[in-house]
């Protein structure tokens, strides 16, 4: 199974970026697909997801009021809207799916996909 992921790129403090990942439709139906990330040196982050099933969704307070999580289901496709970056925001954002979301408030549960990543990079 592959999560296709798009959007990545360096933008300045107070900039914008859209992040997109693309999955089967299996994987769309009936899994929580959301985004989890990691900067160097720090714990892995979940940092939202999106059950398409019943629309439900969750946003991590770290991010909260900057990053909003929609998904097209016309085309399988998550899209995680970032406003309002941060230099605390670099890191590297990868999409995942899971049937548990518990796995986005975890550390240590590794979900059972995940995508290559996509680099965000806030910088002057």
């Amino acid at each position: 199974v592959q999560l296709v992921e798009s959007g990545g790129g360096q933008v300045q403090p107070g900039g914008s970026l859209r992040l997109a990942c693309t999955v089967p439709r299996s994987i769309f139906d009936g899994y929580a697909v959301g985004w989890f990330r990691q900067a160097p040196g720090k714990q892995r982050e979940g940092v939202t997801w999106f059950y398409s099933a019943d629309g439900s969704n969750y946003v991590a307070d770290s991010v909260k009021g900057r990053f909003t999580i929609s998904a097209d289901n016309a085309k399988n496709t998550v899209y995680l809207q970032m406003k309002s970056l941060t230099f605390d925001d670099t890191a590297r954002y990868y999409c995942a799916a899971d049937r548990d979301v518990y796995v986005y408030y975890s550390s240590t549960h590794d979900p059972e996909y995940l995508g290559q990543g996509t680099q965000v990079t806030v910088s002057l």
